[in-house]
């Protein structure tokens, strides 16, 4: 399966007090040609003033779908913990067809304790929430087969992670995207494990996309040489500065051919 190289941004809802200015990032991001637009689910800023402004994830995805009109958008990542899973489906079936059929749905097992402690949920053990991940899978799954009407095309499933024990088997059964978080050589043992997961599965490791961060110009080729068809560009608040973002979809279209819609 050939797969055409595609760009994202992370838009990175934080240090904004004023949501106009992720809306015009969104706008921005879109006119200069990148392939989709993710937010991050958290609660709280990451980085900088741990008290600084902040917006929701999926309430933002809404009004992304409303936005937008040709870009892919979802979440890097959602943690499993964060919503009931039949909710979970249910937001994204509702996303997808606000969008015309363009969400991704980006699910991880979450790490950021400040979040779950502050909103009543329970943090648990990195295992217990693999553990989670695991049982919500399933169950997202059986909801979006059940609702009515039906997302409008197969919603793609991205699962974040590395874990070759847990996470990576989750990959081989569930996904449609597998986003990493690892230098080149991490990335290249486990896209190895990936495969080997897959045929446990009776799975073609070629049904799943390869995603990670961008890398920057000079070391693009060599992620695209050993599977990945997929960067996100980080940006985050108060401005919002789309420069290296502009950078990477200036390299997609002098060194890759040209996108095709969806993952097909």
């Amino acid at each position: 399966m050939t797969r055409p190289v595609r760009i994202a941004v992370q838009i990175q809802p934080q240090h904004a007090p004023d949501y106009g200015r992720i809306r015009d990032a969104v706008r921005r991001a879109e006119d200069a040609g990148v392939d989709i637009v993710f937010t991050w689910d958290h609660f709280f800023p990451l980085f900088g003033d741990p008290g600084g402004a902040h917006f929701e994830c999926w309430t933002m995805l809404a009004a992304f779908a409303e936005q937008t009109e040709r870009v892919e958008i979802g979440a890097l990542v959602s943690s499993a913990g964060y919503r009931n899973p039949d909710l979970l489906a249910d937001m994204a079936r509702t996303v997808d067809h606000i969008s015309g059929g363009r969400l991704i749905l980006g699910v991880g097992s979450g790490w950021f304790e400040r979040d779950y402690d502050e909103y009543g949920y329970e943090f648990g053990t990195a295992g217990s929430r693999l553990k989670l991940l695991a049982e919500y899978l399933p169950r997202v799954k059986d909801r979006l087969g059940k609702l009515i009407p039906p997302p409008n095309r197969h919603i793609p499933v991205l699962i974040g992670g590395g874990g070759e024990k847990k996470t990576l088997p989750l990959v081989a059964q569930y996904a449609d995207i597998w986003h990493s978080f690892c230098d080149i050589e991490a990335y290249s043992r486990k896209a190895g494990i990936l495969a080997d997961r897959c045929a446990d599965n009776g799975r073609n490791p070629e049904s799943i996309a390869h995603s990670t961060m961008w890398p920057g110009m000079d070391d693009a080729a060599t992620y695209v040489d050993a599977g990945v068809t997929l960067f996100t560009v980080h940006v985050g608040g108060p401005e919002f500065d789309l420069t290296e973002l502009k950078r990477a979809i200036a390299w997609r279209d002098e060194n890759t051919p040209p996108p095709l819609s969806g993952l097909a």
